[in-house]
């Protein structure tokens, strides 16, 4: 009995054995990460967590490291401009994670902050122990590899540990690299496929506007929806009214710009915004998580998205896909019409928003939208608790 004594007494004083509660680093980058990452939280209910997000994740319990706003930049030029504060903010989560000594680091989205501190932690004497020790990197959002640069899989599988994919046609661009990867479904689809139903019936015409989250796309967006806005109070559109969702990240700046705009649009929070799509006669928005969303909520949507001349540039140079809405993707056809760059007019939004005040063109692409239902539907268990259950099991 001795001797099993003791050997119960070593097992219990090993750290992998102890009943000891979860220490979670949580890194977001933009609203929909954040989004993502309060519902993460939220399912880990005995995990302390620490690390850098935004309000949802905030209310989940998390007090960030600094502003998430400060990653929330897109463009090869923007990120370049950008470049101190970002090397200032690795450094200071690189300081973080070594200090809390968490068991796993996840990081949703924002990939190339991730990899800037995965890199300083694996290149210095601290960071190399708590590896050894067992700390492991988790990464929520595989990239576009499909689209462009598909060089980009095998550095993930040499920066990562787990990488949670949302489709499944995306797991095998990276497991032929050694990269453990799950499909969990589009998380924002957990809680808007079969749960948030449009009003068909709104007798409201709302054109909601959504100039991106970032304040760099905000910036170059704003200015051509206002053009819009006006060009539709011009030509007869009078009974629609405006509407522009917000994020925390560049509330000031909007409410600012619009307050001298000819035709005033009503500011709602983002936290109401589902409420008001289910209202939305047209949405105009910008590329990315927001046309994702307003897919799965079957609303007629313009796609517009503008970037720097330099950026536009070499995008056209490497990405090898028709579509950058991923609702065309997935169907493999234009659904939602699409004006980018320089193709992003007055004129060309115009054209698209009179074909949609056509009653059977307006049903031809709700029908579409509906049809790519059950490609948007997650896991069994929904995004948030695969992706949860799979960071539990690491520990």
């Amino acid at each position: 009995m001795t001797l099993l004594k003791t050997v119960l007494n070593v097992a219990s004083a090993h750290p992998k054995m102890q009943n000891k509660k979860q220490t979670v680093f949580i890194i977001a980058g933009e609203v929909s990460g954040d989004v993502l990452g309060g519902r993460i939280m939220s399912q880990m209910p005995d995990t302390k967590f620490i690390g850098i997000g935004g309000e949802n994740m905030t209310a989940a319990g998390l007090k960030s490291l600094f502003p998430m706003s400060d990653l929330a930049v897109m463009g090869i030029v923007e990120v370049l401009a950008h470049a101190r504060t970002l090397t200032r903010r690795i450094k200071q989560t690189v300081d973080a994670i070594i200090e809390t000594k968490p068991d796993v680091v996840v990081s949703i989205d924002a990939p190339g902050f991730a990899r800037g501190v995965i890199k300083q932690i694996r290149k210095s004497a601290d960071g190399q122990k708590l590896i050894a020790d067992g700390l492991r990197f988790h990464h929520v959002v595989a990239p576009q590899v499909w689209a462009w640069r598909p060089g980009r899989a095998k550095k993930y599988a040499r920066t990562f540990d787990k990488l949670y994919a949302f489709f499944g046609f995306e797991v095998p661009y990276f497991t032929k690299h050694g990269l453990e990867t799950v499909a969990v479904g589009h998380p924002i689809a957990d809680g808007l496929i079969g749960k948030y139903k449009r009003n068909k019936k709104t007798t409201e015409k709302i054109i909601t506007l959504v100039p991106g989250s970032r304040m760099s796309e905000v910036k170059k967006l704003l200015p051509l929806l206002r053009d819009v806005a006006e060009r539709m109070s011009r030509d007869g559109y009078m009974d629609y009214k405006f509407v522009i969702p917000t994020v925390e990240t560049t509330i000031e700046y909007v409410r600012n710009e619009t307050a001298h705009w000819r035709v005033k649009p009503t500011l709602v929070a983002s936290n109401e915004r589902y409420d008001i799509y289910s209202k939305t006669y047209i949405a105009i928005a910008a590329s990315g998580t927001v046309s994702a969303e307003l897919a799965m909520l079957h609303v007629p949507t313009i796609v517009v998205y503008r970037m720097n001349a330099i950026t536009t540039m070499i995008a056209r140079l490497l990405v090898n896909i028709k579509w950058v809405s991923l609702v065309n993707i997935l169907l493999n056809r234009t659904v939602f019409p699409e004006f980018l760059g320089p193709n992003a007019t007055v004129d060309n939004i115009m054209d698209a928003v009179q074909q949609l005040t056509i009653p059977s063109k307006r049903e031809k692409m709700i029908s579409d939208l509906e049809s790519a239902d059950k490609l948007w539907l997650p896991g069994t268990h929904g995004a948030a608790t695969m992706i949860a259950d799979g960071i539990k099991k690491s520990a």
